[in-house]
């Protein structure tokens, strides 16, 4: 007998541009990781998620479709999200100099997808860009026999 890698799945929905998409990709991203064992942390990929669809719907104009793509991995998982705007985030792979005000209301979210995610990027496509992070998987807790 010998172990096989689970075939990679995907799941990809469009989503409104509006604040309301928020959850909506978070859950999405949430029932996507719950079908695995060994997977990503679902905390995380929620809440980096959460940032990537923030700033699709708060920086870029239009009424178009924001599109949510989760991938499930051997090795994780790769969350993009794909917008009408080509223009790429501002410092998502590149760190700003100094430390960010920590009295200021925005700006902490591509730090943090940078800070959090294994690796992260953002590439263009026919529409516009894909915003993407990857997580690495982390073992299911050990249950103690019963």
């Amino acid at each position: 007998m010998h172990d096989r890698l689970p075939t990679p799945a995907s799941w990809r929905i469009a989503l409104p541009h509006t604040t309301a998409a928020v959850p909506v990709a978070r859950a999405l991203v949430r029932t996507a990781l719950a079908e695995l064992e060994h997977t990503a942390d679902g905390d995380t990929a929620e809440l980096l998620t959460a940032e990537l669809v923030a700033n699709a719907v708060e920086h870029t104009a239009g009424d178009g479709p924001i599109e949510l793509v989760v991938e499930l991995l051997p090795n994780g998982c790769k969350v993009e999200v794909h917008d009408p705007d080509p223009a790429p985030p501002g410092d998502l792979t590149h760190p700003v100099a100094g430390e960010p005000d920590p009295w200021q209301e925005h700006g902490r979210g591509l730090l943090l997808i940078r800070a959090l995610s294994s690796s992260c990027g953002h590439r263009a496509t026919p529409s516009g860009k894909a915003v993407w992070f990857r997580l690495p998987s982390v073992p299911a807790p050990r249950r103690p026999p019963a």
